[in-house]
């Protein structure tokens, strides 16, 4: 009998080891449905306490293929009752009334949702679910059968997560380190480069303001970053570099820009709270500085340049592009063409044009395909300018081609505003953006 080598043994026992875990993450995967169910059946409270806490606890242990089990035998085994369905609809056909209605909605409900209330009793329940939608969500996009299970979370998270349950705070450097180093964390649109670049943030002539929630102190679901400026600026440069004013000198800003809104939950994408954020941060500072007239936004166009090199992919482009507006597009495949003057002065008229272009009529739906415009433009701002080269970072060159937009909160029109673009898609923009989309650039 030939003796088998060190190696043969340890790939021999690493198999036996593997096949052992994934028995007992099965294992653990059954029991966390089983304990799911015994959860829904429960009528002592302290007992649910209790065993929400264990399926939480459990579920965090996991492996990914088993909470993919798990999501997916939520859907399939965790569904309304159809007899109760039909019988609910036949009361309703039979007797049309208020109770009829209460009992069919009763009974449409799916019981995924219950299970997420109950669960939500745990210690940490409301955080460990935020947790667990984001797990749910990175699978969608290969599993989108699961979308039901995600509907009935984001339909829980969003009366949780409710207005009147927010509470704002201004962020200064006072604020506790824990906080503030989820703000360095966070930060998603221009990154913050370490505490220095943070302190300057939070400096005098700077405000940041973030949404907390009682059952996540520590954690903010939304901050904004604003500047208090004279003019509206035009160049997240200058913005970010600008020096702390002169303590002897009397600053009186006269714009806020809103530079940077950042989502801090992946779990609560879908449930809005920056249009709350702007309006509340807006009322905070006309009523702490008088002398604001205007409050702005500085923001980025990050789906300009994937929608342009679509339209020069395409075989016929709703553009419509020329030989020579093809050779001039392709000085931005020179990774350094913003440090050279002719090919970035060549660029300048058609990329302005293209920029106006995209965000008035580059559509998803009846709404603008950029989702920083939607945001915007559904909250009551204005499309007021475009600034060319406003963001020369390497994220700002590849998203926007260096593009920033102003949109104009006007604290007057924000509500008219509003409703023509919710009602009839209207975008509301300034003279400048008319001029720039009016005027296609002569390019040879």
């Amino acid at each position: 009998m030939k003796r088998s080598s060190w190696k043969d043994i340890i790939l021999t026992l690493a198999a036996g080891g593997l096949e052992i875990f994934e028995r007992t993450a099965g294992r653990r995967q059954e029991d966390v449905v089983a304990m799911c169910k015994r959860l829904l059946h429960l009528k002592g409270e302290a007992s649910a306490i209790s065993l929400a806490h264990e399926i939480l606890t459990t579920y965090k242990d996991l492996s990914f293929g088993s909470r993919l089990r798990f999501f997916e035998r939520l859907l399939t085994e965790f569904m309304p009752d159809p007899e109760c369905i039909d019988q609910a609809i036949a009361a309703y056909q039979l007797e049309p009334n208020a109770n009829t209605i209460v009992a069919l909605q009763a009974a449409v409900e799916s019981p995924r949702q219950e299970l997420f209330r109950v669960l939500n009793m745990g210690p940490d329940g409301t955080g460990s679910i935020v947790s667990m939608r984001q797990d749910l969500r990175s699978m969608l996009e290969d599993y989108p059968h699961l979308k039901p299970v995600d509907a009935d979370v984001v339909h829980l998270l969003q009366s949780w997560f409710s207005r009147g349950f927010l509470r704002i705070e201004r962020i200064s450097w006072k604020t506790p380190a824990l906080i503030l180093e989820k703000l360095i964390q966070y930060e998603s649109v221009h990154e913050i480069r370490g505490w220095d670049d943070l302190h300057r943030r939070l400096a005098d002539d700077r405000r940041c303001f973030a949404f907390f929630h009682p059952a996540l102190p520590d954690e903010p679901l939304v901050f904004v970053e604003v500047a208090l400026v004279r003019g509206l600026a035009d160049s997240i440069q200058e913005v970010l570099s600008a020096g702390i004013p002169d303590q002897d000198f009397e600053f009186k800003p006269d714009v806020a820009i809103f530079y940077s809104i950042n989502n801090c939950q992946p779990g609560l994408k879908g449930v809005s709270f920056g249009n709350f954020l702007i309006k509340q941060v807006t009322d905070s500072l006309a009523e702490e500085i008088p002398s604001l007239k205007y409050y702005a936004t500085l923001s980025p166009m990050p789906g300009f340049r994937a929608w342009l090199n679509e339209e020069l992919a395409a075989p016929q482009s709703a553009i419509g592009f020329s030989e020579a507006e093809r050779s001039c597009l392709s000085h931005l495949d020179d990774q350094f063409w913003v440090e050279n003057d002719s090919k970035a002065q060549q660029l300048k008229p058609l990329i302005m044009y293209l920029g106006a272009y995209y965000l008035l009529n580059v559509k998803r739906g009846d709404e603008p395909r950029d989702a920083v415009a939607r945001f915007h433009l559904r909250n009551g701002a204005r499309l007021e300018r475009i600034n060319w080269l406003g963001d020369t970072s390497d994220k700002g060159l590849h998203e926007s081609a260096g593009l920033l937009v102003n949109y104009l909160y006007d604290r007057k029109a924000v509500a008219r505003n509003h409703e023509v673009y919710v009602n009839d898609n209207d975008i509301v923009h300034s003279s400048a953006i008319e001029q720039l989309v009016r005027r296609r650039p002569h390019i040879e």
